[in-house]
């Protein structure tokens, strides 16, 4: 399939736009008009540029107000048409967009729009030249797919077709499921473009928070899917109008495009195989190695150097962690508690070290443990992602790896693969002090404007599935957060952003000068258990207010001596709508730069205790501030 964007998804010049589309390997380009107006050199140059790039010009558009106009100005509108085909045919390209009649004057009678694209079409058609014709949403007169192909079937003219749009279609909650019965020769070309759900007004939706494919709500699947069926086998465009994509680089937006594109190829496949008669074309869509299954965390990396590895390290063990190991060659520690592998990496010339320099103090790598390493990679790479390969010292163990959006490193790690064995001289006898289990789930702080980046990386490299966005209250402003899973669960990443500079967020993105792990959550299964030992052993808690407690006894049936104890441990609890409860503390940050959660879920609860964020941003922010903490007898 013909993969192609709109110059109007991303931000530049036009020759900035079309590099970054050549870059990221797109087939063909839509060339807006206003791009092209904005340009000094010639149609000629723009048509020698995109050759020269190895892209086509699959579209020009928009050619508006057309059907339907007052009768005295149809000579005026067929001159004006002419123009526009004189500059396509510079250009080199035989398709032009009209879109349905907005104008306020537009005339409805049916059969005066059939007549006038029927005209339209003929003189594109003179001229070899091709019509698409688009509803849209807040279109005077014609503002679905259905009224089009109502009115290309009955203008029944060869240079006239139907040109489909996921938004203008989705955004007034149409049916697309009958778009299979439209002749796929007719579909001359089909725009995608995903989109929150909001309630506003359709043309500011339209004009200001599309998104690519996978990074909004909409069933664009339940849409491709029937236009597959339909026998198309044309172009398939994004069409993107986001104030953020307006700014952000032109190359990592025209990444992310092609890699939204190829994922709603396989989602769509994957639906048209469910099928009992999966249509014949259905090949022409993506296709990729299978996710692989996961099972949780094998590793965590901190980048570290030495002092602050010993102190790190020293903070680890007051949790209950035990130093299990050290790296047969390189300064590289490795320390254990129950299913928690954790890594301190201070080897001078390597990978951490660099992000050590970077960053500081942080975590430079995850490995998740995947059923076939070699399967996880090639899909990672089948969806642009980079592979990386570090130095391997004589029989060591070579990890499959691949970079995250901000330059950290994914390992894919056999689950029975032998990794501590082979590396390290274990210390078998080591045992830890605590009853920490497993990781639960990291959070990370990324910059505002990388939130749907990094949801689409993780939705089409790894599969993981996104929950709903939700807002959050930090004393200095608001948190938006989304949390990415795998589908088994066994791996959870809540993803936070704040445009607000003083909120905890913030703050975690400047200490780390970019996105990273903020926060590590441990699952235990006794709480009170596992807090007693870490405030004896001295671990810094965050201090929780005690009039959060007040408030717990006026919501929840406690007994005063339960109460009392949830808050002499600093503990915070929540309770969802099934009964399922949660039990989580806080340390305070290490370095200023991230911190540990002890958690323990109970009776099935799934969430992340959002109703206490709140809480504990207000008890970090007091923290920062060096405030006296309050006794607790």
């Amino acid at each position: 399939m013909q993969r192609s964007i709109a110059t109007v998804s991303l931000s530049g010049t036009l020759p900035e736009k079309l590099e970054a589309i050549a870059a990221a390997g797109f087939d063909g380009v839509e060339i807006f008009e206003n791009d092209l107006l904005y340009y000094d050199g010639s149609p000629r140059e723009i048509r020698q540029m995109c050759a020269d790039l190895g892209i086509a010009i699959t579209l020009f558009q928009p050619f508006r107000d057309f059907e339907g106009c007052r009768r005295d100005r149809l000579p005026r509108n067929l001159e004006r048409a002419e123009r526009k085909f004189d500059l396509m045919q510079e250009l080199g390209t035989d398709l032009v967009l009209v879109c349905s009649n907005a104008s306020a004057e537009s005339i409805g009678d049916e059969q005066i729009l059939v007549d006038d694209l029927r005209l339209l079409a003929e003189h594109a058609g003179a001229r070899g030249l091709r019509i698409g014709y688009e509803a849209l949403a807040w279109g005077r007169h014609v503002n679905t797919w259905q009224q089009v192909w109502n009115i290309v079937r009955q203008a029944d003219h060869p240079s006239l077709g139907v040109l489909l749009d996921s938004f203008h279609t989705l955004s007034l909650k149409g049916d697309p499921s009958a778009i299979a019965d439209i002749p796929g020769d007719k579909i001359f070309f089909v725009q995608m473009a995903d989109a929150p759900i909001l309630a506003m007004d359709v043309l500011e939706w339209s004009r200001h928070f599309r998104c690519f494919p996978g990074q909004g709500e909409f069933d664009l699947p339940g849409f491709l899917a029937p236009i597959i069926k339909s026998g198309y086998t044309g172009p398939l465009s994004l069409e993107i109008f986001n104030d953020g994509f307006r700014a952000a680089p032109p190359r990592a937006n025209a990444a992310d495009g092609l890699r939204s594109l190829l994922y709603l190829e396989e989602k769509t496949r994957e639906r048209l195989a469910q099928e009992a008669n999966p249509p014949a074309n259905v090949d022409i869509l993506f296709e990729t190695p299978t996710a692989c299954e996961y099972n949780g965390i094998e590793f965590l990396e901190f980048a570290v150097d030495e002092s602050l590895g010993a102190k790190l390290s020293h903070w680890l063990e007051r949790l209950g962690f035990v130093k299990a190991g050290q790296h047969r060659s390189k300064s590289v520690s490795l320390l254990r508690q129950g299913d928690i592998n954790l890594i301190l990496n201070s080897e001078p010339y390597s990978f951490a070290h660099s992000f050590f320099e970077a960053h500081g103090p942080s975590l430079c790598a995850t490995a998740v443990r995947v059923k076939d390493s070699a399967s996880a990679l090639a899909r990672a790479v089948a969806y642009k992602g980079q592979p990386y390969r570090g130095l391997v010292g004589p029989n060591e163990l070579e990890l499959a790896a691949v970079r995250a959006p901000d330059g950290s490193l994914i390992y894919l790690v056999d689950q029975h693969a032998d990794v501590y064995g082979t590396d390290f001289n274990l210390q078998p006898a080591a045992a830890s002090s605590g009853g920490l289990k497993r990781i639960d789930h990291m959070a990370m702080a990324l910059p505002a404007d990388s939130l749907d980046s990094w949801v689409l990386f993780y939705k089409s490299l790894l599969d993981f599935e996104a929950d709903d966005e939700v807002v959050l209250p930090d004393p200095y402003g608001l948190v938006k957060s989304r949390a990415l899973r795998s589908r088994c669960s066994s791996i959870r990443l809540p993803l936070n952003i704040s445009e607000n500079r003083n909120t905890a967020i913030s703050h975690a993105l400047s200490s780390y000068r970019g996105s990273g792990v903020h926060h590590i959550a441990f699952d235990c299964d006794d709480i009170f258990a596992e807090v007693s030992r870490a405030k004896a052993a001295g671990v810094p808690l965050l201090d929780i207010p005690l009039n959060y407690y007040d408030d717990l006894a006026a919501r929840f049936d406690f007994d005063d001596e339960f109460l009392s104890e949830l808050a002499y441990y600093n503990v915070l609890y929540d309770r969802d709508a099934q009964g399922g409860e949660l039990f989580h503390v806080y340390t305070e940050p290490f370095e200023g730069r991230f911190f540990f959660e002890i958690i323990q879920r109970k009776n099935g609860y799934a969430g992340y205790g959002a109703a206490n964020v709140a809480v504990r941003l207000a008890a970090m922010a007091k923290s920062r501030s060096g405030a006296i903490r309050q006794a607790k007898l």
